[in-house]
């Protein structure tokens, strides 16, 4: 055969992949990353398997595989990861380099960035788009590419996985891993729910983007470990209600597992102060404001306006509640008073101090406990007109 030196020679960890590619691939297969070849070609050998795409990022690594290997089965392109792909595959092989970039060595074959699992956290975060329902995905990796972040990810693209094997080779462990989509990910897509990415993790929860109808969404579940009980379903319970003042993001789905909500395309409460001139600030203090007085009004306490970092959600000039996983019925609700806190607090005072907007915290503290005692619109206008007047 030619040689090509870009080509990754098969080596133990190839050798204990091909075991397992035999045993479970089937229908229509994409070996990513494919090297040699040995694992599209392992593939074939299977009744079961119908087609093999097998990809590489190297272009002299897809010219080597065009010219040694010789099988109808067989399809060779060249694609970074999945940027050339399209279609649904019942089985995804990926042996990717998975080695910590040293200083100087720059080997793509062997190679999966500065920590090692950078290759892998790209592959994770795009492969379910490509992965049938019920498909699987076989993936290889080292220890050295630290298990933990590996196994975080993929967690957080709502996959499961299984052991095949493991073998420890002079100073590493080599892993061989059996991913399926997870049920909470195979009921979102029932549910017409596609293209879902991970966004981010509180304590209690996760986000989620998706496509639904073809238009963006955020979806929320429960974090896997919080004790918390009831939170989703409270959570939406409260946002279904104040979307009848048109407070929060439009609620869209919900069940026991999670609920899905327009997507907001914004910035944070705090940058939006810090990149807005003094009259944006104040219109969207008002609206906060008022928000914060009708949720008052229904007896509602959304908690964290004290803090609301995370917590406001500002898009076209136009402010979002969100996160309601600690809302509940109050005969005394705090919000007003609560959003007072926050402006008189350190994260608004140096940007205010900067935007000129003055707030004199004597005056709004007494003003503050004015209204918790009578929670009337005369005392509320007064609080609103003594910073955005």
């Amino acid at each position: 055969m030619v040689s090509c030196k870009s080509v990754y020679e098969p080596r133990e960890d190839s050798n204990m992949l091909e075991t397992w590619v035999k045993k479970y691939a089937f229908g229509k297969v994409l070996d990513m990353g494919t090297g040699s070849g040995i694992q599209a070609i392992a593939a074939t050998q299977k009744s079961s398997v119908k087609s093999v795409l097998a990809a590489d990022v190297q272009k002299g690594v897809i010219g080597y595989c065009k010219k040694n290997i010789k099988n109808k089965k067989i399809k060779f392109i060249q694609s970074d990861l999945f940027s050339n792909m399209q279609g649904k595959f019942d089985t995804i092989i990926f042996n990717p380099p998975y080695l910590p970039q040293e200083l100087k060595l720059k080997d793509l074959t062997i190679e999966g960035g500065k920590k090692g699992y950078g290759v892998i956290e790209r592959f994770l975060n795009e492969v379910n788009d490509f992965l049938n329902p019920d498909g699987i995905i076989l993936m290889v990796f080292s220890s050295l590419t630290k298990k933990e972040k590996v196994e975080e990810s993929i967690s957080n693209n709502l996959l499961e996985f299984e052991e095949l094997e493991k073998q420890h080779i002079f100073f590493e462990d080599i892993y061989v891993y059996l991913l399926r989509k997870n049920e909470f990910l195979k009921k979102l897509g029932k549910n017409g729910i596609e293209n879902v990415k991970y966004l981010a993790k509180g304590h209690r929860g996760i986000i989620f983007t998706g496509l639904y109808k073809s238009k963006k969404i955020a979806i929320k579940s429960k974090n896997p470990k919080s004790t918390a009980f009831g939170r989703i379903e409270n959570e939406a319970k409260w946002l279904k209600r104040l979307n009848k003042s048109k407070i929060g993001p439009k609620l869209l789905i919900h069940d026991k597992d999670y609920f899905a909500y327009e997507y907001i395309d914004g910035d944070f409460i705090i940058d939006y102060l810090k990149k807005s001139n003094k009259n944006k600030i104040k219109n969207i203090i008002k609206i906060i404001f008022s928000q914060m007085r009708a949720i008052d009004r229904l007896k509602i306490d959304k908690e964290e306006m004290h803090h609301p970092i995370k917590h406001v959600i500002v898009s076209k000039n136009k402010p979002y509640l969100i996160d309601f996983e600690r809302a509940h019925y109050s005969k005394s609700p705090k919000n007003v008073t609560q959003f007072c806190q926050f402006l008189m607090g350190g994260y608004a005072r140096e940007i205010f101090k900067g935007k000129k907007i003055a707030i004199n915290n004597g005056k709004l503290i007494q003003l503050a406990k004015v209204y918790k005692n009578h929670p009337n619109r005369a005392n509320f206008r007064k609080i609103v007109d003594s910073i955005c007047k």
